[in-house]
């Protein structure tokens, strides 16, 4: 599509970005609430020859991204919670392999079946910890069509350059939310590194990407699994190998934090607060007009907004705990992030969590903010 103001709704905003970033294999299975994105991108990678397919299940959607990747294109799926909990096993395998796939997560009420359409922030924890063993992913919380659009292209940007599995975490309510967004003229793409010869699965620095090749491209490729040593051998019983392993799979992303974690601050300039929010994705949109609201009546409350959650942002929420009385977190699920902000914050944290399958009103929030005042 030509550069402008589009009026799109958070799932046809991602599959507008995930074209943009160069994504060409989208393998997927319809799971309410997230089929939109599937049904547009049917319909677009015809206009810009990609490849589409609808897989027997989730199972397979997960592991046919694998694929695609090391054939060597940028490759996408969505789905929602009962299909993201089945894709757990081969995410595990691509974070271990260093697959660079994007899962854009449209959450719905669980557990379970739960609530098919309806909202909740449900997955911040299983996408991070749903796969056995120590990794590292990379996950954004957008808040807008806008950033639905800009945060598929980042995820996609991050997975390449980091070959990772990165994950876009929307609700029901964003995907579903029209409004007005820009595609610019000239967007940041990041494609992977190759270097005919070098070690696909090692490099000399502790933290470092190695690059990746493609099947058909003339490198002898073994990709496991298992741990493996740096041109993918089985080195299963060898511990040097497994500990240099998984220590550089944490390390080139946790040592790259400062270039992968975003945050947004309000209000924030302050000595000292008595409430700062914090808050992600759509919750933070009720967030921000409520602490507006209170702060025209001279409360002295601010904002930090989560616009990634994986890698956690701990240092700004170190930062902004020096500064206030309280933090709130408000979320529609039952303290996932409030348990990761008290490991981390120098001041009280307050919580309130909702999990009926209604957004967070900023009626709700405004009550609560005032009983803690």
């Amino acid at each position: 599509m030509l550069p402008g103001a589009y009026y799109f709704s958070g799932s046809e905003a991602v599959a507008e970005g995930a074209i943009t970033a160069g994504c060409r294999y989208y393998g997927g299975y319809p799971i309410t609430p997230s089929s939109e994105i599937m049904e547009r991108i049917a319909w677009r990678f015809h206009e810009v020859g990609g490849v589409f397919m609808q897989m027997e299940d989730e199972l397979a959607s997960i592991c046919s991204l694998i694929g695609a990747s090391w054939a060597g294109a940028k490759a996408m799926t969505a789905t929602s919670g009962p299909g993201l909990s089945l894709m757990m096993e081969a995410m595990g395998y691509a974070a271990s392999t260093e697959t660079p796939i994007v899962v854009v997560d449209v959450q719905r009420v669980g557990p379970g079946t739960g609530q098919a359409t309806r909202v909740a922030d449900g997955d911040i924890m299983q996408v991070k910890w749903g796969s056995h063993g120590d990794y590292q992913v990379i996950a954004y919380s957008p808040w807008s069509v806008q950033e639905m659009y800009d945060y598929t292209i980042k995820a996609f940007n991050m997975a390449e350059r980091y070959r990772v599995p990165a994950f876009v975490m929307a609700s029901e309510a964003t995907a579903h939310l029209k409004e007005q967004m820009v595609m610019s003229e000239k967007v940041e793409i990041y494609d992977r590194v190759k270097q005919p010869g070098a070690a696909p699965f090692d490099t000399k620095e502790q933290d470092g990407v190695p690059p990746m090749p493609s099947f058909g491209e003339g490198e002898y490729l073994l990709v496991t699994g298992s741990t493996h040593e740096g041109y993918g051998f089985r080195r299963s019983d060898n511990p040097e190998v497994q500990q240099r392993l998984v220590s550089r799979l944490h390390l080139k992303i946790m040592n790259h934090r400062d270039d992968i974690v975003e945050v947004e601050r309000y209000y924030l300039d302050e000595d000292r607060l008595d409430v700062v929010v914090v808050s992600y994705g759509f919750t933070a949109r009720s967030s921000l007009y409520t602490v507006e609201r209170l702060r025209s009546e001279g409360k002295r409350v601010g904002m930090l907004r989560l616009k990634t959650l994986w890698p956690f942002a701990e240092t700004a929420v170190q930062e902004v705990s020096e500064h206030t009385k309280k933090i709130f977190v408000p979320e529609m699920n039952m303290g996932q992030v409030a348990g990761l902000i008290r490991a981390y914050a120098l001041s009280e944290v307050v919580t309130f969590n909702q999990t009926n399958g209604e957004v967070i009103a900023p009626s709700t929030i405004e009550k609560e903010i005032r009983r803690i005042l």
